[in-house]
């Protein structure tokens, strides 16, 4: 096999038309303002869900640590 029946570029992307392909129709979806929204409020909302999550986490996790505190204190 000869260096002319190689298929694509040296980077292994498939050449250019693969290369255009995988950018335009099949790449990575875009990362600007993909976790937080579009806009201004949808970013506060998310972050305002967030910190309500990451609240009621917190809550669990004491609710739990008190019923075995209150499970110790009992035997």
């Amino acid at each position: 096999m000869s260096d002319d029946d190689h298929v694509g570029d040296a980077s292994g992307k498939g050449g250019r038309l693969m290369g255009w392909v995988f950018r335009n129709l099949a790449g990575p979806p875009q990362m600007q303002g993909a976790v937080q929204g579009g806009s201004r409020l949808a970013r506060e909302a998310w972050k305002q869900d967030l910190e309500q999550r990451k609240q009621w986490s917190r809550e669990q996790r004491e609710l739990k640590r008190a019923q075995r505190e209150a499970r110790r204190t009992e035997r």
